[in-house]
């Protein structure tokens, strides 16, 4: 079975592939920018300032997501197939990429119809929670995509995989509107935006598993 360090070396050897890896780092780089900017907007500033620099920086990820494909098939078609692996990996790797830059800009649009900073009520001290554990997993992940360090891949996803069933608990208690003294729309607000911090965690623990799973494994938890 091929390993990520090894793919990684196939990576750095060839010019199509180095720069493609390269594309995908500053794609993470540019989501977790977005991820703080657009938390900052929903959940820290009054108006919804700031949305438009966030749909610039999601169209530059969208840009690097295509030249990323564009030059994993150049690679193949260079080396004729003959490691398709590496080129497969990054491309699982930048579609997650995208799709987190998708999730913070609908966090940033939901200070558009919540133009107050949006305040968890008896959720908050659970959702602040689960802002710095998404947070601290892009920390982790930027310079993880450097190293492949397998085992530290593992402690990102363990110690992060409870945001899912935390986030679906808080949607579920704000449906049975358990906080009376939150007005309907922030609550609905607060429903949508730790879907959304889910939906970003998610597609940051399916990034740490192309570091930890085989190819055919990646996005699946690691004992599955």
């Amino acid at each position: 079975m091929i390993k990520f360090k090894e793919i990684l070396e196939l990576w750095r050897k060839d010019n199509s592939l180095t720069q493609a890896y390269n594309d995908s780092k500053t794609m993470l780089e540019n989501a977790y920018e977005m991820y703080i900017e657009s938390v900052r907007i929903l959940r820290r500033s009054d108006t919804s300032d700031g949305r438009e620099e966030l749909r610039e920086r999601d169209v530059l990820i969208n840009k690097y997501e295509r030249e990323v494909r564009s030059k994993v098939l150049k690679y193949l078609a260079v080396t004729g197939g003959a490691n398709i692996i590496p080129g497969l990996i990054l491309t699982s790797i930048v579609i997650d990429l995208e799709r987190i830059g998708d999730y913070t800009k609908n966090i940033a649009d939901l200070s558009k119809i919540h133009p107050d900073r949006l305040l968890g009520g008896i959720f908050e001290e659970e959702i602040v929670k689960i802002e710095e554990t998404v947070e601290n997993l892009f920390k982790n992940l930027i310079p993880l995509l450097l190293s492949s360090e397998k085992e530290r891949a593992r402690e990102c996803i363990n110690s992060s995989f409870w945001i899912l069933k935390a986030s679906d608990k808080i949607v579920e208690r704000c449906v049975l509107s358990e906080d009376t003294t939150l007005a309907a729309g922030t609550t609905t607000a607060i429903a949508l935006y730790v879907r959304y911090l889910k939906r970003v965690g998610a597609h940051l623990i399916n990034v740490a598993t192309s570091i930890v799973n085989p190819f055919e494994k990646i996005g699946f938890m690691l004992d599955e």
